[in-house]
């Protein structure tokens, strides 16, 4: 069982915020599907690994180059948005969005894609070997691709990156980190209360925390009666890479006796957690 879903991807985001003229912040994160494996340090202009596996199988001497590379366009990117913005009609303050990277089916590189937002919304992106606007994002966005691709030497770099770098990293990023993602920890699980639903009712929170990979099961039981009423709410992310979930039911004050919290997951091997409420709560 492999902590990453199906399909894989490797892709950096990059947050750009231009406050007014002169004053901007930059943000920018490498991501192997939704596990965050690298950051940039815009002060030293250096890729920070997040893991001790983050460099997969490039040399220093490719890290440098990327480095460099990714140094350069940064400026760039921020010399020509400011260049442009009163003829592309920005209007500060505002923010570019934009993602890019590649995507694995099944061991198989399967495509790359690279998408930029304006203010939150879709505006242009890379297809093949130029810039294209979104339909929807009209004339600004014509205009901002015909100042993009005067420059078919970058958008040559920007496809080799997509088309070859992207997909060599990716293959060595998942088998450097092989270990770390096909890891088993046992998730923990506890009762609580919940805020009182009203007058003669209780809420019961069955916790699991700690468990990864992410898919998991919780069920409120009465005996071996699964309780519909049982709601999940998001599986949410701890520092540690391991998640954590809550799972709660609303019942009559005196109906909660026999119930219990039953949690599966992969790293347990078929031993189900059962935690029975009236053990956590003598009333």
């Amino acid at each position: 069982a492999d902590g990453l879903k199906e399909p894989l991807s490797f892709h950096v985001i990059w947050i750009a915020s231009f406050y007014n003229h002169s004053w901007k912040q930059n943000l920018v994160s490498g991501w192997l599907s939704d596990l965050q494996t690298h950051t940039w340090d815009s002060n030293s202009s250096t890729i920070v690994f997040l893991w001790p596996w983050s460099r997969g199988n490039f040399s220093n001497e490719e890290w440098k180059e990327l480095e460099t590379l990714f140094r350069i366009r940064t400026i760039r990117s921020f010399e020509g948005i400011r260049r442009y913005a009163h003829e592309l009609q920005f209007e500060y303050p505002f923010e570019i969005q934009v993602t890019g990277g590649c995507e694995l089916h099944s061991g198989k590189v399967s495509g790359s894609f690279l998408q930029l937002a304006y203010q939150g919304s879709d505006f242009v992106s890379f297809q093949n070997n130029s810039w294209l606007p979104y339909p929807v994002a009209g004339n600004m966005a014509k205009h901002f691709c015909k100042v993009l691709n005067q420059n078919q030497h970058e958008n040559d770099i920007t496809h080799n990156l997509l088309s070859d770098t992207c997909p060599r990293f990716i293959l060595g990023l998942l088998d450097a980190g092989k270990a770390h993602l096909q890891r088993q920890v046992k998730p923990e699980a506890w009762l609580s209360h919940g805020p009182s639903p009203g007058p003669g009712h209780l809420q019961l929170v069955c916790h699991v925390s700690g468990f990864y990979p992410k898919p998991v099961w919780v069920m409120w039981m009465r005996g071996e009666q699964e309780q519909q009423g049982t709601q999940r709410g998001d599986i949410l992310p701890s520092a540690d890479g391991t998640w954590y979930l809550r799972a709660t039911l609303e019942v009559a004050a005196g109906e909660a006796a026999d119930l219990s919290c039953r949690v599966k997951h992969s790293s347990l091997e078929g031993q189900d957690i059962v935690l029975y409420w009236h053990h956590h709560h003598h009333h």
